[in-house]
């Protein structure tokens, strides 16, 4: 009798770890649909999405009403140079962001900021 509580006792620990990893995973996933389910309260009201630097520029030069043009004489660049930084084609080299921001009467840093959080 002693030898077969030997043989049954790892089968019972066994047992017991299986129902508790079983439980663990269960818990997780509760957990998990719940975070999930919370967030959706926060999808009927979607965070704004972040502007490109091409729609920022555009928007900065049309509030101001400058045209491409003007932009690109301000700048010592060609029309259609503004014209592919503000449809994404391109990206203006650093010393343009700066000559830009400047014209805008802004910083670069506030220039970039509302690229990020597309304000």
């Amino acid at each position: 009798m002693a030898r077969g509580f030997v043989v049954a006792l790892p089968l019972l620990l066994l047992n017991i770890a299986l129902w508790v990893l079983f439980i663990y995973v269960v818990v997780l996933v509760v957990r998990a649909l719940r975070k999930y389910l919370r967030s959706g309260a926060d999808s009927k009201n979607p965070p704004e999405q972040a502007k490109s630097l091409g729609e920022t520029l555009k928007a900065h030069r049309t509030s101001r009403g400058f045209t491409q043009e003007y932009v690109a004489e301000a700048l010592g660049v060609s029309r259609q140079a503004v014209s592919k930084w503000e449809n994404g084609t391109s990206d203006p080299s650093t010393a343009n962001l700066m000559a830009l921001a400047k014209l805008y009467g802004l910083s670069v840093d506030e220039l970039l900021h509302q690229t990020e959080t597309g304000e």
